[in-house]
């Protein structure tokens, strides 16, 4: 069975997806300024998990353009919703195995290589995705229902039956 830090990020990685359910292409493609398009933050979290779990454990990148495009800092873009859906699936998909083996010794083992500040451990990552999941799913519920939206999902999903707390 996977870690429970890793059932949590699974959780919040379908609570991501059900606060996007629905939305049209062009929708998701709108930026509604200062912030960034829907469409960009599905990018940006495909982003994040393919540096953190594919890059740092293992030095390689499954789609290397995703680094350049959807980095921390990159310029603000109206990506295609099913482009960046697809870039996910496929990094998460890539990501997962390496999550699965994932037990307490490597999540308090030191990140190897050019990361900066030293002595970051896998667990701090594991736990900074999951909260920028959160902080992403919050303002694109933000962009929705300024961009008139109703009935939209509750916060949070069903966390007790899909996620509840489980001790290691």
């Amino acid at each position: 069975m996977a870690h429970p830090m890793v059932l949590q990020l699974r959780f919040t990685r379908s609570e991501f997806r059900r606060a996007i359910s629905g939305i049209s292409e062009p929708d998701a493609m709108k930026r509604v300024q200062p912030m960034n398009s829907i469409s960009w933050t599905v990018g940006h979290l495909a982003w994040q998990e393919q540096r953190y779990f594919l890059f740092f454990p293992g030095g390689s990148y499954l789609l290397p353009e995703i680094q350049e495009k959807y980095k921390y800092g990159a310029p603000a873009s109206t990506p295609p919703l099913a482009e960046m859906w697809s870039a996910w699936e496929r990094i998460t998909a890539a990501v997962d195995p390496w999550l699965d083996q994932l037990d307490v010794k490597k999540l308090q083992e030191t990140v190897q290589g050019a990361w900066q500040p030293k002595g970051i451990v896998y667990g701090n990552l594991l736990q900074r995705v999951i909260y920028h999941y959160w902080y992403h799913t919050g303002e694109n519920m933000a962009v929705r229902k300024i961009l008139g939206h109703k009935d939209l999902g509750t916060f949070v999903g069903n966390i007790d039956e899909e996620a509840p707390y489980t001790p290691e």
